[in-house]
């Protein structure tokens, strides 16, 4: 009778994670863990550069401050944003990102023109009152001249589909005989994105000034049935 080889430790390891499909199984989804735990990582980083650069602006938003609300070091910033320009620009991205998605979530009936239009409008005004953070990061862009924003590869992907609805509705309306024809669809969007940008951005200023809140519920409805008013005015035939 022939005596079998001893099995050093690290065959048997091998051998006995092979007989477990267990075992076999997490083996094969570690590089799935992996890269589950960086996009984690990354996701954090860019959620509290978010909150950080939206409360001390570009200057006062440093890398340890966005690190340190991150829960992480600086080196991953630099990991896997290059520097914190790189980084503000993801930022601003991702929040065009956010509002584009949400936008295209909306259920639009091109044979209710009208009506189409005023859920465009209400998403937009209700969007940036709802997300204020979005409107600090593009006033401090705007403060910056566009300068880092102009860099992104991404930026005008992100406004091509809200204006592409703005067109199908005037079309579809114009073809109706409700809508103009002569109606740029750009400029409804920029009329649009203006008034209820402007108000949102400047609220605490204008409350001041007025002598009234303007972020009560009821004034915020107020002027966001102006905007509709205004907006249909400019586009159909019969206003």
């Amino acid at each position: 009778m022939t005596a079998k080889p001893a099995k050093t430790a690290s065959a048997a390891k091998t051998a006995k994670a092979t007989r477990n499909p267990a075992a076999r199984l997490a083996s094969a989804k570690r590089p799935g863990v992996r890269e589950q735990a960086a996009q984690t990582t990354r996701d954090n980083i860019l959620r509290a550069a978010t909150k950080v650069f939206a409360r001390y602006g570009y200057e006062g938003g440093s890398v340890e401050k966005i690190s340190q609300s991150a829960k992480s070091f600086d080196r991953m910033i630099y990991y896997y944003f290059g520097s914190k320009e790189g980084l503000f620009i993801e930022v601003l991205e991702d929040m065009y990102r956010r509002m584009n998605d949400a936008e295209l979530e909306l259920t639009l009936d091109l044979a209710q023109p009208v009506e189409s239009l005023k859920d465009v409008i209400n998403f937009v005004v209700t969007y940036y009152s709802k997300n204020p953070e979005f409107i600090t990061l593009l006033n401090t862009e705007n403060l910056h001249r566009g300068k880092h924003i102009s860099k992104s590869a991404r930026a005008r992907d992100y406004s091509s589909p809200a204006i592409a609805i703005i067109r199908q509705l005037l079309e579809s309306g114009a073809a109706q005989g409700v809508f103009r024809a002569d109606v740029s669809a750009r400029n409804v969007y920029l009329l649009i994105a203006a008034t209820g940008y402007f108000y949102i951005s400047n609220r605490h200023t204008l409350s001041a000034f007025l002598g009234e809140d303007l972020q009560t519920p009821e004034a915020l409805a107020q002027w966001q049935a102006f905007i509709i008013s205004t907006v249909l005015r400019t586009v159909m035939l019969n206003p």
